[in-house]
């Protein structure tokens, strides 16, 4: 049975692939839903996002939707928050999930990134673009520039190979800038997780049938002012997010009684031709990252990672290697955790650090 299994998987794998290859020659942007790529959760954010292997919380729902039949209680809610810019955009992130029965869990979880109180100072000119006399501070308005996601996840173990966990997650995407434009989208993410002693695999497929959003602006709100300033008047259109594939794999060591350590290592394959990463083709680029955790009694936690390697050509013409360290650090006291990570946005010489906070709790144990 078990070997009737892998054939299996090795058939899904090569048709899943196939699939990725296809889409890889559509006309797409090539940055399309990119803050569905940043990640949630102060650990994973600590371990530079290396998570498809070792996800186990409500967070899953975005890493990994087969790490949710992992989770050792009844419900598990994740909270998190984190500024970036300087404080401009707000990035948030809520998930809950509940245990349906010992063989399957279900999740619910939302995420937004925005840009709030953007001022609109259309109305502080007349039609021919002179001041009014006096520029009006009063007539100024705001909107805010924001794109959500909502997703619905499930897990279930694998009745055939022990340790096998599946798990797939649908996504609703809304994304808005003001009442200027506004996109709907909808895309399906599959995911696999399997630990075997202290070793944990992964494998993720996100956006594997393509992520649509359509798109729909309100151009008479503009069109006065795109026409005599000569840009060009933007049109409904759909703009496809490409699939990616994300193997990981993990391996837990006991130091000594107290102290133990987890070492993780992730490879974002994107199948949208070259991109400034690690490993580039004409084809697919791999962007490999590395996380280390280290516990104490498993109440206290200290965090590394490495990743975002990037090939950086100065002004003179020279090129040099710089990647992204990030450092974490968590606490866990009966049913909470509190996780806290500084993450590198910028290269090493002009840093700029974010803060990142998660919140969880669990509650009714499962023995």
């Amino acid at each position: 049975m078990n070997k009737f299994y892998l054939k299996y998987i090795i058939i899904i794998y090569i048709t899943v692939l196939q699939c990725f290859t296809s889409f890889s020659q559509i006309s797409a942007p090539k940055y399309s839903n990119e803050f569905l790529a940043i990640g949630v959760g102060a650990r994973a954010f600590g371990m530079s996002g290396t998570q498809v292997a070792i996800a186990n919380d409500a967070t899953s729902s975005y890493w990994n939707p087969a790490g949710l039949q992992r989770l050792n209680t009844k419900y598990d809610v994740s909270l998190m928050h984190a500024e970036y810019f300087a404080g401009i955009a707000k990035y948030d992130f809520v998930g809950f999930a509940t245990r349906l029965d010992s063989q399957s869990v279900i999740a619910a979880s939302m995420i937004r990134f925005g840009v709030d109180d953007i001022p609109d100072t259309r109305f502080l000119f007349d039609t021919d673009g002179n001041a009014n006399g006096s520029i009006n501070y009063n007539n100024i308005r705001y909107f805010s520039s924001a794109d959500y996601a909502f997703m619905v996840s499930y897990a279930r173990s694998s009745k055939w190979l022990p340790g096998l966990q599946l798990g797939a997650n649908v996504k609703v995407i809304h994304r808005v800038v003001g009442s200027f434009a506004t996109a709907w989208g909808f895309g399906i993410d599959i995911g696999a997780q399997y630990q075997k002693d202290t070793w944990f695999f992964g494998l993720v497929g996100r956006d594997i049938t393509g992520t649509f959003n359509a798109w729909s602006y309100n151009t008479e709100l503009l069109q006065d002012v795109f026409v005599k300033t000569g840009n060009e008047i933007p049109e409904n259109s759909i703009e496809v997010t490409v699939p990616r594939l994300i193997p990981g794999v993990a391996k837990s060591f006991q130091i000594t009684k107290k102290i133990g350590a987890l070492v993780a290592s992730d490879l974002n394959i994107t199948l949208d031709g070259k991109r400034n990463t690690a490993i580039r083709t004409g084809v697919f680029s791999i962007d490999p990252s590395l996380g280390v955790e280290l516990n104490y009694s498993k109440m206290i936690f200290l965090r590394l990672g490495l990743g975002n390697i990037q090939r950086i050509k100065g002004f003179e013409g020279n090129f040099s290697t710089q990647l992204q360290p990030n450092f974490g650090v968590g606490i866990r006291i009966n049913k909470f955790t509190i996780d806290y990570a500084l993450t590198d946005l910028g290269n090493l010489s002009e840093s700029l650090y974010s803060n990142v906070f998660s919140l969880k709790f669990t509650f009714d144990k499962i023995k």
